[in-house]
Parts: structure tokens; C-alpha cells; sequence
């Protein structure tokens, strides 16, 4: 893998009815539909919405074999209407369904944890190998019928890994650890391989973009060495709406497209599912800008893990680098300092004029040649100017730099100069590819000092800025590079939302806690009360109680696996019924729609975890 260019992973081809996958196909979109599968019409409906937005795979959920049946008239519906889009059978719990909608369904999704293993019960239980033996074989019984049934009918699978719904036996024994998802997925896949089944496509997904990366990455890496190329689709689950879901999702799929990783993708959204592929298309269109560019000669450092990758070991400066979170830095023009409400920069580049005006507690950035020695201010330099940087007495120093500056003049300057802070910037269209260039380059170096990076954009709209910013800094922060992150729009979008999504970046990346954050569904047919209400209500009345975790879920398929690490959850448990939780445990059951927002917020009372506004 070239960590500095853009080169996709060769994958073997897929057909899912009359649409490929993999191989030299371009990298596919798709979405779910949130109808009932009993609700034909709905279904038709629905999906060719989705269709008309630009999915080219549509998902339905199959919980029972009734739901399967059903697919064919959705099926023959669609074909009546000229739509031949290849649908997609979601199975989880019952391997009968399966067999049902393998028969009927371009492409059946199963899940692993749940297939055979029974539902997860948060149990730790202890195998023998003997015992754990059985078991695998007990899969593979029941798993090849199915997939002769598959070869039969020409159907494609997809084995999808969910976070939230390992069983208890690959708990017993890896734990809640992408190793655990990813061997979870691999006993199915060499099942399939044994079989001569090649059909295949594959999913791991978590609400949590890290943990997502790091085991796609993992997956990818297991596949190669066991010589399997088959094609992966992307996404994180309960990415949420909003804001939020368009960066986690941009965050985790745009750092794995970055790499050259995946097949066909989906953006979770708590949104209609047609909302889905505008966002999926800018995202994947984004990452793709990266084909064919000049080539970056950057050289991995040798101590990098990949697999396993460790923040960066740097020097504390004031309040940027060594173990805290990543500072935001914002930009201002001229006469435009109001901040936003719930999201304050660290510090503010000014250029080469303070304002008149100083912001209490706020700390400025200053061009070094204007710089006066004013409390609160901290001079930047450019690369042309390190002779003048040992004159300066300031504590705290922050330099511009491209990747073409690192020198033997300026390594030795940074080496001698722990004050400095780094600015990262790039020029190079590959900005990605030059500014991880840059972070390796100084860990060959021994050089330890923080650095920052520099984002620049010009774009008007603020969906367009999410997914761009995330996409960007994704791979940065999964590696363990960032000390701190620059947005800059030179647009119409109000500074004060740049800063929101700087903050919200750090946040999807697990670096830096600002707000409440909110798992999420995209919900489905299994889902039976009013989801974009319900989130609504619960941000309504949650959104002050900073770095509290609530989990809004539809179903019970991820639901109390995929908040495990969430402080309470709101899970459906049937029509206009939630059970809620705090943490594992369930505290009420069956609680009727309309009350149950009132008791989640008296059930964060009850803890001690309620602040008021």
C-alpha cells in the first residue's frame, strides 16, 4: 500500500444481479429503505427514490420468512416500472430467511454474530478448542446449504460485521477488539473459499470510526495474507444525521477510500434514505480527485504500525502537543470575530493586524513580522525566516511549512527550537498524500515537535465543507498525527460553523470531547416509532450535557451491542414501545413513545448525570 499516493486494492469482481462490483468497476452506492417489507407499494416506492437519487443497491430488511416472500412482488414491481436496480435481503437472527431470500434477492446480507451463534446476551462463556471447534462446524453445517442455494440461483452474499452484535463466542475469546470482528468475519470466509464461492462481498462496521478504521484496515490486511481479494463495502453504522453523521461517516469512509480501500459504500443517515447517496457521492467523488495526480516520494517511517498506529511522540508546548487533545486553530477576516456559542477556538491567526478589540481569554496567532510581545499573542513565522526565529523570545512559536522545506536547515532549527509549533500545509493537489509526508519525515527525524494542520478550502456550501474537511483529516488522525487542526474557508460559510466542524472533526475521531455525542440508526423496517422525531427530541432536550453518549436505536439488531460503550440508549422493543438502558442494562421495558423521551431525561437524573442548562 503507497500511504502517499492513491492507488485502489485490486479485488476480485462481484455480480450482484445486473450490476458488478469490485474489480475495475467504480466504487458503487446504496442505501436501505426505512418502509415496511410487507408495505409493497412502500417499498417500490421508496426504492426507486433511492434509485433516482444515484443508488445503484438497495437493502431491505427480511426479519422473518413473510418479509422475504414479500421481496419478489417488490421485485417484479420494480422490473414492471423499468427499475433494475439488484435489491439487497438483509438477514440477521434466522438462517431459514436466508434461505428464503436467496432465492429471490440479487444479494442476501447475514451477520456473522448472529447467524447461527444465538442473539448476543453480554455472557462470558468459556469454550474448550475442542468446544470451539464444534462450533465452527456447527456454522459451516448450516452455512453451505445456503450457499449451495446461492450457487443455484445466482446470488450474491454479504458478510456484514456489526460492532454491536458480536456473538458471545468470539467475545469468549477476542474480546470487543476489531481482532474479534475480524475473525468473526473470516470463519465465513474460508467457509466460502472451501466451497469454491466467490460471491462475496464484506462489511465491518462500528458506530465508532475508529474502531471501523482500524479493522478494515486489519480485515484487508488478514484477506491478503490468507490470499482472499474479495471486495469490500464501506460505512459506519449509527453515524446519526446532521452534522455529525456526514462527518463520522466522511471521517471513517473517507480515510479507508483514501487508501485505496473499498468496493461500494453507505452513509448511515438518521435521515430519509434517499438523503443517503448525495452525501455517499460527494464523499467518493472527493477521494477519487486524488487519481492520477504527480507522485509524492514520501518514505514510511519504520517504526509506523499501520495495523495498530500510536499518537505521535511529541513535546509539550503550552497547551498543544505531547499527551493532550488536539487544539483548534481559527481564521479571521477582517472586522468577522464573533465566536461561536459552544465552540471556542484555542487560538485565533489574525494575520498581520490584532483586532482593536481583544476577546478575553482568547489566545492570538500573529504574523511574527508584526508580532509585539502583547500578552495572549504568539508570533508565526514562514520557512524563510528561521533566522530571525532565534532572535524572538517568545515561549511559544508556530511556523509555517510545506512539505518542501524540510531541509538539513530546518531540521536542525526545529531540533534546537522544542518551542516551535508546526503549521502543515500543502500545495500539492494531493494535499492528503503531502501533509502525511510530512509527519513521517519527522519521525524519521527524532524531531518532536506538535504539529498542526492547515486545511483550506473555498467552498459555499456547509455539507460540502464537512465532508471535504473530514474526509481530509481522517487519515491524520487515525495514524496518530494530530496535535491540533486550521480549517480555513475562504468562502461564504460563516467562520463560527468552521469552527463547529473543527471541533466536531475531533469528536468523530475520538480526540476531543466538546458535545454530546449521539449513536444513531439509520432506521429500517424493523424500526416502529418515529425516528427523525425521536432524535430530534432527545438533542432538544440532551444537547448541553457535554460528553455524555446516548444511544437512539431502532431495533434490538445493534442496539445494546452498538451503545455498549454509550452512558444510556433508547432502543426500540416493538410498535411505539422503548426499552431504555444504561449502559448493558436494561432499566424499563416497553415504555410507550410518546413518554419515553420524559423518562430517558429522569433516568440521567436519577444517576447524576443531569446538569442543568
Amino acid at each position: 500500500m503507497d500511504l502517499f499516493n492513491y492507488q485502489r486494492r485490486q479485488t476480485v469482481e462481484v455480480m450482484v444481479g445486473n450490476t458488478p462490483l469490485g474489480g475495475k468497476n467504480p466504487i458503487r452506492l446504496q442505501s436501505m429503505t426505512n418502509t415496511s417489507t410487507m408495505d409493497t407499494e412502500a417499498c417500490i416506492a421508496q426504492t426507486k427514490r433511492i434509485v433516482a437519487a444515484g443508488g445503484e443497491y438497495v437493502r431491505l430488511t427480511t426479519q422473518g420468512t413473510r418479509e422475504a416472500e414479500n421481496l419478489r412482488p417488490i421485485k417484479e414491481g420494480l422490473r414492471e416500472t423499468g427499475c433494475l436496480v439488484p435489491l439487497v435481503a438483509d438477514v440477521h437472527f434466522n438462517p431459514i430467511v436466508a434461505d428464503v431470500a436467496a432465492c429471490i434477492a440479487d444479494k442476501v446480507r447475514i451477520n456473522p454474530g448472529n447467524y447461527v451463534d444465538p442473539a448476543r446476551l453480554f455472557k462470558h462463556l468459556e469454550y474448550t478448542d475442542e468446544e470451539y471447534t464444534k462450533e465452527i462446524q456447527k456454522i459451516r453445517d448450516r452455512f453451505v446449504p445456503f450457499l449451495n442455494i446461492c450457487k443455484e440461483h445466482h446470488t450474491a452474499i454479504r458478510i456484514g460485521v456489526n460492532h454491536g452484535s458480536l456473538s458471545d463466542r468470539i467475545m469468549s475469546r477476542y474480546g470487543d477488539t476489531p481482532a474479534g470482528m475480524v475473525e468473526s468475519c473470516m470463519e465465513f470466509l474460508r467457509i466460502c473459499v472451501a466451497e469454491n464461492f466467490h460471491d462475496v462481498v464484506i462489511s465491518i462496521k462500528a458506530s465508532n470510526p475508529v474502531v471501523m478504521v482500524k479493522t478494515v484496515r486489519l480485515l484487508a490486511h488478514t484477506m491478503e495474507q490468507e490470499g482472499m481479494s474479495f471486495p469490500l463495502h464501506l460505512g459506519v453504522t449509527e453515524a446519526g444525521e446532521g452534522e455529525d453523521g456526514r462527518i463520522k461517516s466522511a471521517l471513517g469512509i473517507g480515510a479507508l477510500l483514501s487508501d485505496g480501500l473499498g468496493d461500494t459504500i453507505r452513509v448511515s443517515l438518521s435521515e430519509a434514505p434517499e438523503a443517503e447517496i448525495p452525501v455517499a457521492e460527494k464523499l467518493r467523488d472527493y477521494v477519487l480527485l486524488h487519481e492520477g495526480l504527480p507522485k509524492i516520494s514520501g518514505e514510511v517511517a519504520s517504526n509506523f504500525d499501520y495495523l495498530n498506529p500510536t499518537r505521535r511522540q511529541t513535546k509539550p508546548v503550552r497547551n498543544i502537543g505531547g499527551h493532550q487533545v488536539p487544539v483548534v486553530v481559527s481564521g479571521r477576516l477582517m472586522n468577522n470575530w464573533e465566536l461561536h456559542p459552544n465552540f471556542t477556538p484555542d487560538y485565533l491567526y489574525v494575520g498581520s493586524k490584532l483586532p482593536k478589540k481583544l476577546i478575553e481569554g482568547m489566545q492570538y496567532i500573529v504574523d511574527a513580522s508584526a508580532w509585539d510581545g502583547e500578552a495572549d499573542t504568539w508570533p508565526v513565522f514562514k520557512s524563510n525566516m528561521l533566522h530571525f526565529i532565534s532572535l524572538c523570545p517568545s515561549s511559544l512559536k508556530f511556523l509555517f511549512v510545506n512539505y518542501d522545506d524540510f531541509g538539513p536547515e530546518l531540521l536542525a532549527c526545529l531540533k534546537y527550537h522544542p518551542e516551535i509549533v508546526l503549521m502543515a500545509q500543502s500545495r500539492h493537489p494531493n494535499r492528503l498524500g503531502e501533509l502525511r509526508a510530512i509527519a513521517h519525515r519527522l519521525i524519521i527525524e527524532k524531531v518532536e515537535n506538535p504539529l498542526i494542520f492547515i486545511q483550506p478550502y473555498a467552498e459555499t456550501e456547509v455539507e460540502d465543507l464537512q465532508i471535504r474537511a473530514a474526509t481530509d483529516m481522517g487519515p491524520l488522525i487515525f495514524d496518530g498525527f494530530c496535535d491540533g487542526i486550521f480549517l480555513f474557508n475562504n468562502g461564504k460559510i460563516p467562520a463560527q460553523t468552521t469552527d463547529s466542524i473543527a471541533f466536531s472533526i475531533l469528536q468523530a475521531g475520538r480526540l476531543r470531547i466538546s458535545k454530546t455525542e449521539y449513536i444513531s440508526c439509520p432506521g429500517c423496517g424493523r424500526t416502529l416509532y418515529n425516528l427523525e422525531d425521536t432524535i430530534a427530541r432527545i438533542k432538544a432536550a440532551t444537547s448541553h450535557l457535554k460528553g455524555l453518549k446516548i444511544g437512539i436505536m431502532g431495533c434490538i439488531v445493534n442496539g445494546p451491542g452498538e451503545m455498549a460503550d454509550a452512558d444510556y440508549g433508547y432502543v426500540g422493543a416493538g410498535r411505539n414501545r422503548v426499552s431504555l438502558y444504561k449502559q448493558k442494562v436494561c432499566m424499563e421495558k416497553n415504555i410507550p413513545e410518546e413518554d419515553a423521551v420524559e423518562h430517558l431525561i429522569q433516568l440521567i437524573k436519577d444517576n447524576g448525570d443531569w446538569k442543568e442548562e
